[in-house]
């Protein structure tokens, strides 16, 4: 009996399986040879929308071993995260797969990892979307690496479309990439996380090629109802009583698991109190070192701890099959969102126990992150035009003197206009290509439009009384969506709901802990000079402010909430605000106390200045030396751009009058500044200085809220 090539290429298929997983007896799921054969067999391009724990990495893996076993070149898999690439390379080289990476964290292994790929000792090369806009290394390694690559994998695709809930422009950048390759490079997209509006985004990009014809991509995809996953919502709750919750019911929960936090500070925060309350956790944000963060898996992944506070930090692609719980403390933006994280857990357990714990604070939380996430017309033009008058590269660094974009606001904006193929990054920085470019206000309006539905489709699903799973496979357009029998609303309340009087007090005063350093600014920004500034370098001793407090950050759970409702008008203080901002002074630990208080000059909150300076003199039995003046209609430029327009939007626009310059003499020693928010500390530094010249030994600065 003759094998057909297709049974040839599956019994194949299945050896190498076998080989990945180290066992005898595993087959194939529904779909993942079909992937496979495509692959390898049809040297097509794929699109694999499977949930967490399906096995997409064995699609991979499995075609990678096969590519090579027929002399292809090594794999390319580009991933978004660091702890996903470490995952993708430990299960690599348990399959004997010889595994490598090319990123940020490991920049000087890069000539090693250039000689083994040259030697043809490399079966599968992880880099990030980033990379492939790294002038090197798109000048030095991705032309051969396109050339002879045996398959290109793009993990976590969903990021490639800005319909999709963690759209990356760098991701769009993979477009350009599938055009150079040879038409027979076989292409394999996958994620977890993906409606059909994304879907159909990714395969027409995934279909484009150099001669302009279409690539025929398949579409694996499967249910998303997880049967592990035990879904709940705890509402209206105020934010002591979800710290409450969590100290008195997280270690009854079995295993380990995640605590998800919608802010660096939220998660920061939780992770202390949990901590003092005698659990085992740590938070783990964008801000955590990359060293701390591979010992914080390892220690999660291994049972050590508790739980992780975390962030979206910790998302894509860490690897826990046994992962029990995923709470959420504040709810994710969609319900996409929201499925692919709650999707870390239970993948190769009987039960995982998801909750969320929705805060009335979430929605100010979308609100900003998606201010920041879409690209200004008004910002783009003036970038364009920089470039373009500059006639050679510009830094990062030096574009920030020349339009007025906070440095993260800046570099996404860059990286879009690199996609749209307005602006090229070059050694030095970029360069514009003189290519037209028009904003298309429709798509990004079409996009904040869609990401508005999502919002209250997440505010649905926190109201909703129909099945969890259900809800959120009908988001993903599951047409298999059906009752799941395991959630809140099929089986009834799973999840305690009491929560003792006391801890809610102890979680209460945890919370309305106060006091957050301010510090002070050490340098001013480079090229100050292009925007009259007379300053560069390191600021004098004799100018610059001192360490200060601030009462809270407007992101922290306890006080936040109040101080953004406090700041929404201009009021005067209230008893309860003074009584709180004392323990602030009481613990600041200055060298030497205050001998008087002076206030900011605030265009937006001057009752609420005012009475604030007014009433801690008093308290504090301080002198109220004056408020400073506003010179030249004071500082402008819009609130949250660049350090080198804050700076020069404040410059010399504090004065110190004939009265407060008296008092100065009179009453010699530091003083204590007093202002409402603190965003860039251009003003705080700049009115400091003013002070500093005028005779203040030092500067205190105390403010109500810090915008962070």
């Amino acid at each position: 009996m003759t094998t057909t090539p297709t049974l040839a290429l599956r019994d194949r298929a299945q050896e190498a399986l076998r080989r990945l997983v180290g066992r005898d007896d595993v087959d194939f799921r529904d779909g993942q040879f079909d992937a496979i054969e495509a692959l390898v067999g049809g040297r097509r391009r794929a699109l694999v929308v499977q949930r967490t724990g399906w096995g997409k990495s064995a699609v991979y893996f499995v075609a990678t071993a096969l590519r090579r076993a027929e002399g292809a070149g090594p794999t390319v898999i580009i991933s978004p995260l660091l702890a996903l690439m470490r995952d993708q390379i430990g299960a690599a080289e348990r399959a004997g797969i010889r595994a490598v990476t090319m990123n940020s964290a490991n920049a000087q292994d890069w000539d090693d990892v250039r000689g083994a790929l040259a030697e043809d000792a490399v079966d599968v090369l992880l880099v990030s979307p980033e990379r492939l806009n790294n002038p090197r290394f798109r000048e030095e390694q991705l032309p051969d690496l396109a050339r002879r690559c045996g398959l290109l994998v793009v993990d976590e695709a969903h990021c490639i479309s800005d319909w999709g809930h963690d759209f990356r422009p760098d991701y769009r950048r993979i477009k350009d990439l599938l055009v150079g390759l040879p038409a027979d490079t076989p292409v394999l997209a996958t994620t977890a996380t993906a409606n059909e509006r994304v879907v159909t985004d990714v395969v027409e990009q995934l279909g484009v090629s150099a001669d302009g014809s279409e690539h025929d991509v398949l579409t694996v995809r499967g249910g998303l109802a997880r049967q592990s996953l035990r879904l709940g919502v705890l509402r209206r709750l105020s934010p002591e009583q979800r710290l409450a919750w969590l100290v008195t019911h997280l270690s009854g929960l079995e295993g380990s698991g995640i605590i998800y936090t919608l802010t660096v500070a939220g998660a920061e925060d939780v992770a202390a109190a949990l901590s003092e309350a005698g659990l085992t956790v740590a938070s783990y944000t964008g801000r955590t070192d990359p060293a701390d963060r591979e010992r914080l898996e390892e220690a999660l992944r291994h049972n050590e701890i508790k739980a992780l506070v975390a962030t979206s930090a910790l998302g894509m692609g860490f690897d826990k099959p046994d992962l029990a719980f995923v709470i959420h403390l504040g709810a994710p933006s969609s319900p996409v969102a929201y499925y692919q994280q709650v999707g870390r857990a239970g993948r190769a357990t009987e039960r995982a126990d998801v909750l969320l714990l929705p805060g009335v604070e979430d929605k100010d939380i979308w609100t900003y992150f998606a201010s920041v996430s879409m690209p200004r017309e008004d910002q783009a033009s003036a970038v364009l035009t920089a470039l373009a008058e500059a006639g050679r590269p510009l830094s990062t660094a030096a574009l920030e003197t020349i339009v007025d974009i906070r440095r993260t606001r800046l570099e996404l904006l860059l990286k879009v206009l690199d996609v749209d193929g307005a602006v090229d990054r070059v050694t030095g920085g970029w360069m514009g290509t003189g290519v037209p470019w028009v904003y298309d206000r429709e798509r990004y309006e079409r996009v904040s439009a869609a990401r508005k539905a999502e919002q209250q489709l997440m505010l649905d699903y926190e109201a909703s009384s129909e099945c969890r799973m259900a809800f959120l496979q009908r988001t993903l357009d599951d047409e298999s969506a059906a009752p799941c029998g395991r959630c809140d609303n099929c089986a009834g309340v799973w999840f305690p709901t009491d929560i003792p009087d006391r801890v809610i007090g102890a979680a209460r005063t945890r919370l309305d802990r106060v006091g957050v350093p301010i510090e002070p600014r050490a340098q001013w920004p480079t090229g100050m000079d292009r925007l009259g500034v007379p300053v560069k370098g390191r600021i004098p001793s004799d100018e610059a402010m001192s360490e200060g407090r601030a009462l809270a950050r407007l992101s922290d759970l306890g006080w936040g909430p109040r101080l953004r409702e406090l700041l929404r008008e201009d009021a005067p203080a209230s008893g309860e605000l003074l009584r709180a901002v004392v323990p602030v002074l009481a613990e600041w630990g200055w060298e030497r106390r205050p001998v008087g208080v002076v206030g900011m000059p605030s265009r937006s909150h001057p009752t609420l200045v005012g009475s604030l300076a007014g009433g801690l003199a008093e308290i504090g039995r301080l002198p109220l030396l004056g408020t400073l003046d506003l010179a030249h209609g004071g500082p402008t430029g819009e609130a949250g751009g660049n350090s080198a327009f804050r700076l020069a939007g404040v410059w010399e626009r504090f004065a110190v009058g004939p009265a407060l310059a008296a008092a100065l003499v009179v009453t010699p020693g530091p003083v204590l500044l007093v202002d409402d928010l603190v965003s860039s500390r251009w003003s705080l530094t700049v009115a400091a200085r003013a002070l500093r010249l005028a005779g203040a030994e030092a500067v205190l600065p105390l403010a109500l809220a810090i915008d962070a």
